[in-house]
């Protein structure tokens, strides 16, 4: 679903490790041939993943000390994920893993607050989210080629030139088997439902006007608009804003300043782990001193050369 959705669903098993019910309170399984007591259960826990639920456990604690995510925030995520996949919702979620959507709450609560965190130092400005919401009035019915490299591309592009039929150009060359299939057609979308890229290329062009190949992570696109209809509901801008600049914020995340983010907060939360096996886990390696290029050398060995030259120079 989002990029940022943390897998917590580990580390929700150690949380609920407690609460295991028995008539023996350390054994949570009985069988016929022996128990198995909360301590063994515990290390064979810590021994196979301990370090990735820890590591999960911290962050959840740490970003929860620094950020909030209401559960009106959390609805509304999920409303629009209800939107998005319609009837499809149940099975999208069986899928993910989740037996329910009170199960995908939690991540997506953890998922809100590391968007939070990452975004939070995003500048985006008022001129982007006046551009995002006037392309909001209009929605955008395109069809596209996509291929994996740019001479691909561009010998597409000769061939469209050339007068060859677009439809019959993406069922041949499209990696994109789904739109392929239907001669590259994406039928109807809005601002904001495609990756930046793509978007700024596909509002550009007039209906029939075919784009130059456009580079997104998915490839080389080629677009072509085939009609631009009116939005309808539009919401005023006062009540979308801060929805758009979060939605802009999200396009501008760069993954290593996201973990640089991450990491600075684990630094600055003073982590002291008491498990001793994981004691060093949230230990940074140093960083090399910068210019150091070569060996040191003795002093001894810095002045061998000198000596040599001066004793060539005698002779």
């Amino acid at each position: 679903m989002r990029k940022f959705v943390l897998a917590t669903t580990i580390a929700a098993g150690v949380l609920t490790l407690s609460a295991c019910s028995s008539d023996d309170p350390e054994t949570v399984v009985e069988t016929g041939s022996g128990d198995i007591t909360k301590e063994e259960f515990y290390n064979e826990l810590k021994s196979t993943s301990g370090s990735e639920v820890l590591q999960q456990m911290v962050l959840k604690t740490i970003l929860e000390n620094n950020y909030d995510v209401s559960d009106e925030e959390v609805d509304q995520e999920i409303e629009t994920f209800k939107e998005q996949y319609g009837e499809q919702w149940e099975s999208v979620l069986a899928q993910s893993g989740y037996e329910d959507e009170e199960a995908f709450k939690e991540d997506l609560r953890i998922n809100l607050l590391q968007e939070k965190a990452v975004t939070e130092d995003i500048e985006v400005t008022d001129e982007e989210i006046e551009n995002r919401y006037e392309r909001m009035q209009t929605d955008l019915v395109a069809s596209h080629i996509l291929v994996e490299d740019e001479a691909t591309a561009n010998e597409v592009m000769e061939k469209i030139e050339s007068g060859e039929d677009f439809a019959t150009l993406a069922e041949e060359f499209s990696t994109d088997t789904a739109s392929a299939a239907n001669g590259g057609n994406l039928e109807q979308f809005s601002a904001g439902s495609m990756v930046p890229e793509f978007e700024e290329a596909a509002y550009a062009l007039e209906i029939g006007e075919v784009s130059e190949p456009v580079q997104t992570d998915y490839g080389y696109h080629i677009i072509k608009v085939t009609d631009r209809v009116e939005a309808e509901d539009v919401e005023p801008l006062e009540d979308v804003k801060e929805e758009i600049r979060k939605e802009i914020a999200q396009t501008k995340i760069d993954q290593t300043a996201a973990q640089a983010k991450l990491q600075e907060l684990m630094e600055s939360a003073e982590i002291d782990v008491k498990i001793e096996e994981f004691k060093d886990l949230f230990e940074q390696p140093e960083a090399p001193t910068e210019g150091v290029t070569e060996e040191p050398v003795t002093e001894d060995e810095a002045e061998e050369p000198a000596a040599e030259e001066e004793t060539e120079t005698q002779e």
